[in-house]
């Protein structure tokens, strides 16, 4: 009887805090599918978004250590193309340690918006630069950046640059990445779009990037399990399921999986979901681009190539799109 007072709280609480009752609805109909899911964006909670910081700086995870190279080697260019007195808009900020480099590089930067769905983090991190760039402006805005937000309106004479770095336009199937490079040039009123794309290559390569010996990658995945029981009031046993990543070459795209290790019973909210040995929960995608595939996807959102940037390997490109 207590602990079914408990989960009415729990429920009650979650209708009054709307983030957390759009949180109940998407795992409980990704849940509800033939090929179980969950929505990526909720790996990213405070405790998610360290992981990642930690996955950001392994060995097998080449993405972030080839982008910040690339960043370093062209930021003097960008900054030259986008004039002083810019403004930055960076979607998924994070730590926005990649946003230093472009800021060290521009000329007297009025603007700095960073937006990501972790809140806490993302303000911890904007104070953080408020203090070592005290001439900045700093504007963290809390949002899901796929769906449609609000952003201060741009200054006058001012040229606003996009920042979407670590290839996570790769989190999106390739229709919904066209789909969303169109949105934003309709509403960001930005005149250029920096963007962070993972190139195809070696399969062995790709899978060691997305399940490190060291399991840290694993651990963020299950993170998101930890957060539904947290949140949600749900029943996961996290030692009963495991990490699992393949690259879907015919798709192009890196998988994760959440794997059941038993059957077994889970309950989120009001519903009760069943699971096989075996059966998996597709937690996140990542798609891999060829540099053209990748240009001639922009040809129709309303985006154009101005300059690419790749290290010497081809493991990782950088486009500067230009607003058409």
């Amino acid at each position: 009887m207590l602990d079914d007072l408990k989960y009415k709280a729990n429920l009650k609480d979650s209708a009054i805090d709307s983030q957390l009752d759009d949180f109940l609805v998407s795992v409980q109909n990704g849940l509800s599918q033939a090929q179980k899911t969950l929505e990526c964006k909720y790996l990213y909670d405070e405790k998610g978004s360290e992981l990642f910081d930690q996955i950001c700086d392994l060995p097998e995870y080449y993405p972030t250590r080839t982008e910040v190279g690339i960043l370093r080697s062209c930021a003097g260019e960008i900054a030259d193309t986008i004039g002083e007195n810019a403004e930055i808009v960076e979607l998924g900020s994070g730590a926005s340690l990649k946003t230093r480099l472009l800021l060290s590089a521009m000329n007297l930067p009025a603007l700095y918006v960073p937006v990501d769905i972790s809140k806490d983090y993302l303000l911890a991190v904007a104070d953080i630069l408020r203090e070592d760039y005290p001439d900045l402006v700093v504007e963290p805005a809390v949002a899901d950046f796929i769906a449609p937000f609000i952003l201060p309106q741009k200054g006058p004479g001012r040229k606003r640059l996009l920042f979407f770095p670590g290839s996570t336009i790769g989190n999106l199937h390739r229709g919904e990445a066209s789909e969303f490079l169109c949105s934003l040039r309709k509403m960001a009123d930005a005149d250029y779009f920096l963007i962070g794309v993972d190139l195809k290559k070696d399969r062995a390569v790709l899978e060691a990037a997305y399940d490190d010996a060291a399991g840290v990658t694993a651990a963020f995945n299950l993170n998101i399990l930890r957060r539904i029981n947290r949140e949600l009031g749900a029943t996961f046993d996290l030692a009963k399921f495991k990490h699992r990543a393949a690259y879907n070459e015919k798709r192009g795209r890196v998988e994760m999986h959440i794997d059941s290790v038993s059957p077994q019973r889970v309950r989120v909210g009001d519903h009760y979901f069943d699971f096989a040995a075996g059966e998996s929960i597709h937690s996140e995608n990542s798609y891999k681009y060829g540099e053209d595939e990748f240009e001639n996807m922009t040809l129709s959102t309303g985006w154009q190539k101005q300059q690419l940037w790749t290290d010497p390997d081809k493991m990782f490109a950088v486009f500067l799109l230009k607003a058409a």
